[in-house]
C-alpha cells in the first residue's frame, strides 16, 4: 500500500528539489518558498504578482495637514476678502506654497520609498509572500520563485511546451 500518493505524482525524494535562492531568512526551492516563519508550498501559488506597498504613514499625514492648512487658508482670505488686496508677488508665493503637499510627497518617497511587495494567491486567499525596501533583494526572490513555479509545473500543463505554441486538436 502506497502512503506517499507516488501512484499519482513522483515522492518528493525522486523529483529533486533545486535550491534556487537562499539568504538569511529567505530560501526558495523547486518545492517551497520561506520568508521568515512563514512557508508556502510552490504547487500551491497562484496569480503571483509584484506591487508597491503604502507610503510611509508620517509623510502621508505631513501631506495631509499641509494640504488643508493651504486649503484654509485659501477659503478664510475669501470669506475675509482679502484675496481682492493682495498683490502679484502675494498671489505667487500663494502658488508656490499651495504646490508644498506635491513636494512633502515626493520628499516622502525619496526619503522612505514604498517597499516592494510579492503578493498572490495560496489555497485561494490572497496573502503578501514576500516584502523589501531593497529592489536588487526583491528582484532576485520574484526571479527565484517565478522561475520555481516554472519548474514545478507539470509538462502537461505548460501551454508553450513542444514545438510551437498551443493549437487546438482538429
Amino acid at each position: 500500500m502506497q502512503t506517499d500518493r507516488s501512484a499519482t505524482r513522483p515522492p518528493p525524494a525522486s523529483r529533486g528539489t533545486t535550491l534556487l535562492y537562499a539568504r538569511p531568512g529567505i530560501v526558495v526551492t523547486t518545492e517551497r518558498f520561506t520568508v521568515g516563519r512563514n512557508t508556502f508550498a510552490v504547487a500551491d501559488l497562484t496569480h503571483v504578482w509584484t506591487a508597491r506597498g503604502p507610503h510611509d504613514r508620517l509623510a502621508v499625514r505631513a501631506v495631509v495637514v499641509t494640504a488643508v492648512m493651504i486649503g484654509g487658508t485659501g477659503v478664510l482670505l475669501g470669506f475675509t476678502g482679502g484675496l481682492e488686496r493682495l498683490t502679484a508677488g502675494a498671489y505667487l508665493t500663494l502658488g508656490v506654497v499651495s504646490l508644498l503637499p506635491v513636494l512633502l510627497v515626493l520628499a516622502g518617497d525619496w526619503w522612505r520609498p514604498p517597499a516592494y511587495e510579492l503578493r498572490g494567491h495560496c489555497h485561494g486567499a490572497e496573502v503578501l509572500l514576500f516584502s523589501s525596501d531593497d529592489a536588487d533583494q526583491f528582484t532576485q526572490v520574484a526571479e527565484a520563485l517565478t522561475r520555481a513555479r516554472e519548474l514545478s509545473r507539470p509538462d502537461d500543463q505548460d501551454p508553450l511546451a513542444g514545438s510551437g505554441y498551443w493549437r487546438p486538436r482538429s
